[in-house]
């Protein structure tokens, strides 16, 4: 018998490789408003977190001089311009061909807005891959924790690993009762993640199916 069921999936960061597109849309938005850039992946992994409220603080923005709900429709306006050149990570489609063969129940949990989230998966053409894809009703991007607790309740005894690329993926993995692998390769460095209540911190999906399966 398989060690899980189902295969939760992060989308951003752990299977569409975005990282320069978000660096690209938050440098945008941070010069319109005449603050200072970020200069490299490693200033953005340190900055980047959960909730996006936090993150934009930490990017040094003032809500009082721009308040956070104009801010984040204008990162997603820039995201959605950006967004074009993003591509899969090479091992995502081996990866998703692997938990189909082994019989999972596949789906994506993301903070990413519903509808843009199904877009994106239909254009990148692994759509057919999910049984769920599963976003957020607004663009604010809180937390999918309550996401998460809403399809556990649905599936309580789903057996489930949950792969994603930020410490708060591995909140969600605890929220609903998950085993969590991260991948370093994502929007958080591995020096975060590797504080994170996860089975291990891998550089690639190869490498996870090798432990696990």
């Amino acid at each position: 018998m398989n060690r899980y069921t189902h295969l939760i999936w992060d989308f951003n960061g752990t299977l569409l490789d975005d990282v320069q597109v978000c660096i690209r849309s938050a440098n945008r938005l941070l010069a319109a408003h005449g603050l200072p850039t970020v200069d490299s992946e490693d200033t953005y992994r340190a900055k980047f977190g959960f909730p996006i409220v936090d993150y934009y603080r930490r990017l040094g923005f003032d809500f009082e001089k721009a308040p956070y709900a104009d801010l984040a429709v204008e990162w997603v306006a820039y995201y959605l311009e950006e967004s074009g050149n993003a591509v899969l990570y090479p091992d995502v489609r081996d990866a998703l061909e692997m938990g189909k063969r082994y019989g999972l129940s596949q789906l994506i949990l993301s903070a990413t807005e519903a509808g843009m989230l199904e877009r994106q998966v239909s254009e990148l053409g692994i759509r057919p891959y999910f049984d769920d894809v599963l976003g957020l009703g607004n663009i604010h991007a809180h937390s999918k924790e309550e996401l998460g607790q809403l399809w556990r309740a649905q599936h309580p005894n789903a057996r489930v690993l949950l792969i994603g690329d930020t410490d708060h993926a591995a909140r969600v993995a605890e929220t609903i009762n998950a085993d969590c692998v991260l991948l370093s390769r994502g929007h958080q460095s591995g020096q975060i993640l590797e504080q994170c209540p996860a089975l291990f911190v891998a550089d690639s999906l190869h490498e996870v199916f090798d432990r696990l399966f």
